[in-house]
């Protein structure tokens, strides 16, 4: 069950620099606020039905961690491997979120749910997303894969793999090579 544990841990790592040696790890987990929030979400994520002590002391640690870098990243919000936060700074991702493999966040990102109307619900990001800084994405909606989002773009629909969505009022671009060069070293 551990190496489980460790595998995830290991795919944001590698996200990282590429590589998932002990020295990489014990750096990062020493000097990269972000790499050191993820395992510390990872923990509390792993613990939660497996170890009531262990998910206590990792659930107050990432709270305590939310607080230090103004994150507002629920611990139960499902986060697919290789996930990977550019930029500190007033990141929010609701309990009820799904985000796929390889996702980038950068700097004042909302990820949110709506509470009424015709898209009341939570998003769900699929796998190879780059969301730029100042982005909000609420409501039910659907983000395919390989999807870049631009900075400053506001999204409550449904945007379709192999997309760069541009803009508020927003512009759609198909492209095969949407996240090439943003996403880094994919898992």
């Amino acid at each position: 069950m551990k190496s489980e544990l460790k595998e995830i841990i290991n795919s944001d790592l590698f996200r990282i620099g590429g590589n998932t040696s002990r020295k990489m790890l014990f750096i990062n987990q020493l000097l990269n606020p972000t790499f050191k929030f993820i395992c510390i979400h990872r923990k509390c994520n792993f613990y939660r039905d497996r170890n009531k002590i262990k998910y206590l002391f990792y659930r107050i640690r990432l709270y305590r961690l939310n607080i230090k870098y103004g994150f507002e990243i629920s611990n139960k919000a499902k986060i697919g491997e290789g996930f990977k936060i550019d930029h500190r700074e007033s990141i929010i991702i609701n309990p009820n979120d799904i985000l796929g493999k390889n996702v980038n966040v950068t700097s004042g990102v909302l990820i949110g749910q709506q509470n009424r109307g015709n898209k009341k619900g939570f998003p769900i990001i699929g796998d190879n997303v780059w969301i730029g800084a100042n982005i909000s994405i609420v409501g039910k909606v659907n983000i395919g894969n390989n999807v870049m989002i631009a900075p400053g773009s506001f999204i409550n629909f449904d945007v379709l793999s192999n997309s760069i969505v541009l803009g508020n009022p927003w512009v759609i671009k198909e492209s095969l090579i949407a996240t090439d060069g943003y996403i880094g070293w994919p898992v």
